[in-house]
């Protein structure tokens, strides 16, 4: 799964940039752009995500003059160019020229052109002329010595990711040909016995569109996956024609793993991609905001297999599709950028380099505002710059494994976010952020992994609402415990199979042998109610009225719908390794009281003796390591390591504190 660039960085140092949009500027201004960009350090920016309309006027006539002219300008400034594919952006002649290629949503009303996005990726019109114009890019910049990466289109999937148009249904139905080895055992599958849903040919077979009550879950799921594989033959398609032409040049595309995106499974794009990438925007009204901003980081790093990888886009301060577009406190950008680098990212970018004067994200924020040079922002974006230059020595150190592994699982959140389960309450990434926020609270490293990932080396796993989990988990978690570690399950967890049917004999049937087990209905809680536990402990959202089969019940429900039963238990081996079961979704209180518990048995500390509100991360390499130390609290905290801190170039001594709303990266003594 893993992307792995054996040549050379884009970059010497950490790459540090954002997308550039020339053509919306007259060229006067450029000269200015690249002046500024040399003030604040930048040495890579992306060029012609949306460009597709002006290079390509009409069909088959070229504007190339003024791409040439912003490429050799750049190269002349020592500033490299992440070079896009222009699928993000079909220009208008071919929406009018083909208005089938648009998508349809699925009550069935056809979208127009006007944004972005804007096609059906099962349409064979949008594949050709995204494949040629890609041809005719790379053929003309692909040795062009400014061209150090390619960016394929944009955020694939994630703003037009399900399309239910005739042409779909056609792709669907021959995806599914492939999927099953006939209508039988997709009847089979779906379980189109219950309310007559039984098809006697593939050719009967539609999309998922609008129905009169609940569509069928099967159906749902498969048409996920499929329409998940198209965007991955999509990128496949592009990314074959820039290495037939340019094989030189490393290949990315820019996902979106944070908050709710998951419109693609990303375990099946890595093997695709040279150098992972990844947009990440800050959601300005969460308090604890920076927390989903590790977690989410640690996904990417765990996509990319420990390599290192690029933030392609993120904010310097406001992101105007928010609800509320509010703007970075003093010093959250450097705070919010050096996060990312902490966690793995050997590039910092932008979106965008200027802020745009018109257009739709003309309140989003850009490294140059609205206010120009002379700006707070501007300033902070150069010392961000300086800041960066002084850590090129961190570049290709990787975050070092950690003890813990927490998994998670494209798949598994589309399943268990169907329509028509026990409870609206239950969200499947919430008990997931919520470990691993717990793990950042207390400074012990933690791996976000992919649910397929090998589990060698780990002490701790952590399996949070994986509804649907893969067929061999069991097993390798069975392997786990067996050789001393601890693995820690929770409610809704291995309750159906690959198709989204029950596993029967008791949940949670795929791990009902290893946890010892046997959960007999579940039941969830009324809207903002609490259980309490024997052990002190609160519940909420979800209980579950289970038996044990050999495992001790470490804490019992005192209340609520399965008062009596087993709420928390641990089934020990004989290698010291154990199998814990948590039903129900506690408080933070008592998640990182039950987390502690499971990490001590383990013998799991925290990479440094820290306070609460000090985040701490540690990269490595064959020549030395670095702690990266990020306070999120309005008070000065102490560091108890030695060494030199890159941020403000100077000595640190073990004790001295990070400033409230700091950072430290210490070269360790």
């Amino acid at each position: 799964m893993t992307a792995r660039w054996t040549g050379p960085w884009p970059t010497e140092g950490i790459a540090f940039g954002a997308d550039y949009n020339p053509e919306q500027w007259p060229e006067e201004v450029w000269a200015d752009d690249v002046a500024l960009m040399r003030e604040a350090g930048v040495t890579l920016v992306s060029l012609g995500i949306f460009s597709w309309g002006q290079l390509e006027p009409a069909q088959g006539v070229f504007d190339f003059g003024w791409l040439d002219r912003i490429i050799d300008l750049l190269h002349e400034n020592g500033i490299g160019v992440d070079l896009a594919t222009p699928s993000a952006a079909p220009p208008v002649w071919l929406h009018l020229a083909h208005p089938e290629m648009l998508p349809v949503d699925a009550d069935g009303l056809r979208l127009t052109h006007g944004s972005r996005e804007s096609w059906c990726v099962s349409s064979p019109i949008i594949r050709h002329h995204a494949t040629r114009i890609a041809r005719v890019i790379a053929e003309r910049y692909g040795h062009h010595p400014a061209v150090r990466m390619w960016h394929v289109s944009n955020e694939l999937a994630c703003h037009n990711g399900r399309c239910y148009c005739d042409v779909s249904a056609a792709a669907f139905r021959d995806w599914l040909g492939k999927e099953y080895a006939d209508i039988d055992a997709l009847n089979l599958a779906w379980g189109t016995a219950f309310w007559g849903q039984r098809y006697a040919s593939f050719d009967q077979i539609l999309p998922p569109r609008r129905t009169t009550t609940i569509a069928n879950p099967g159906q749902r799921l498969d048409f996920e996956r499929f329409s998940s594989d198209a965007f991955v033959a999509h990128l496949e398609a592009e990314a074959a024609v820039l290495r037939e032409v340019t094989p030189h040049l490393p290949v990315t595309t820019n996902y979106m793993v944070m908050g709710d995106f998951h419109q693609i499974d990303y375990t099946q794009t890595t093997p695709l991609v040279d150098i992972v990438s990844n947009d990440h925007y800050l959601s300005a009204e969460d308090p604890r905001g920076w927390a989903e901003l590790a977690f989410s980081a640690d996904r990417v790093r765990g996509l990319a297999g420990g390599e290192p990888w690029v933030l392609m886009e993120h904010s310097t301060s406001a992101v105007n599709w928010q609800p509320r577009n509010l703007a970075k406190e003093p010093g959250q950008l450097l705070r919010n950028s050096l996060q990312h680098v902490a966690r793995g990212s050997d590039g910092v970018l932008f979106f965008q380099w200027r802020q745009s004067r018109a257009g739709a994200e003309k309140y989003h924020s850009g490294m140059v505002p609205h206010a120009g040079r002379d700006s707070q922002l501007f300033r902070d974006v150069v010392e961000l710059g300086a800041t960066l230059g002084r850590l090129a020595e961190v570049r290709g150190s990787r975050v070092e494994q950690a003890r813990v592994a927490l998994l998670w699982d494209t798949q598994a959140w589309w399943a268990a976010e169907l329509e028509a389960h026990p409870t609206v309450d239950l969200r499947y990434l919430d008990l997931a952020r919520r470990l691993h926020g717990a793990l950042v609270d207390a400074g012990v490293a933690v791996d976000v992994l992919p649910a397929g990932t090998a589990l060698d080396g780990y002490d701790v796993v952590l399996v949070p609402t994986l509804y649907l989990a893969p067929q061999d988990l069991s097993d390798r978690l069975t392997d786990v415990v067996d050789r001393g570690g601890q693995v820690l399950v929770s409610y809704f967890s291995g309750i159906v199979d690959a198709s989204d049917r029950v596993l029967l004999g008791g949940y949670p049937g795929a791990f009902r042998d290893l946890l010892g087990v046997r959960v007999e209905e579940f039941a969830p809680l009324a809207a903002e109610g609490t259980t309490t536990l024997s052990d002190g402990s609160t519940g909420e959202v979800w209980t579950e009225r289970m038996t044990s089969s050999g495992a001790e019940v470490i804490a019992t429900y005192l209340d609520g719908p399965s008062v009596g039963g087993p709420a928390v238990t641990r089934r020990d081996t004989p290698s010291g390794g154990a199998a814990w079961y948590l039903s129900t979704r506690l408080d933070d209180p008592s998640l990182a009281d039950l987390l502690g518990r499971v990490l001590a048995a383990a013998g799991v500390s925290s990479l440094v003796p820290s306070p609460g509100g000090l985040e701490v991360v540690r990269r490595t390499s064959g020549s030395g390591s670095w702690l990266f130390a990020l306070n999120h609290t309005s008070i000065d905290l102490p560091l108890h390591v030695s060494g030199h801190d890159l941020v403000a170039d100077r000595r640190h001594e073990a004790g001295t504190d990070v400033p409230a709303r700091g950072v430290v990266v210490v070269r360790e003594d």
